[in-house]
């Protein structure tokens, strides 16, 4: 993966426009294609690592690594350690990414009636 440095123009129109537009900021942050997937599958609750792996399928467990770990740093989900030999971790939505329930579902209902004219 090339990392876009910080001095880039590409960068810099990035940080600019999420400044300015909210609705620029949260798609940036819901961009891509695996962060919705991890939504999706923990909105009935909490999963630890492995559930998460089978519920997106495709990715990669170094894939689901990163996003999770972008997604925290995003405050999308948390993430819980339990003190528990062999230790017991779980994700789950952030209660602002829980917010997102209501758009989604429109997402969802607006994707299926664009399947259909496609």
């Amino acid at each position: 993966m090339t990392k876009i440095k910080e001095s880039s123009t590409n960068h810099e129109n990035k940080q600019n426009l999420s400044s300015c537009c909210s609705i620029i900021y949260a798609t940036q942050l819901l961009s891509g294609l695996w962060t919705l997937a991890i939504c999706c599958a923990l909105e009935n609750g909490k999963l630890r690592f492995c559930e998460l792996k089978k519920s997106v399928p495709g990715i990669t467990e170094r894939m689901l690594t990163y996003q999770l770990r972008k997604m925290e740093a995003n405050k999308l989900i948390t993430r819980i350690v339990h003190a528990e030999v062999p230790p017991k971790v779980e994700y789950e939505l952030t209660p602002i990414t829980r917010e997102l329930d209501p758009i989604v579902k429109e997402l969802e209902a607006w994707g299926n009636r664009h399947k259909k004219i496609i």
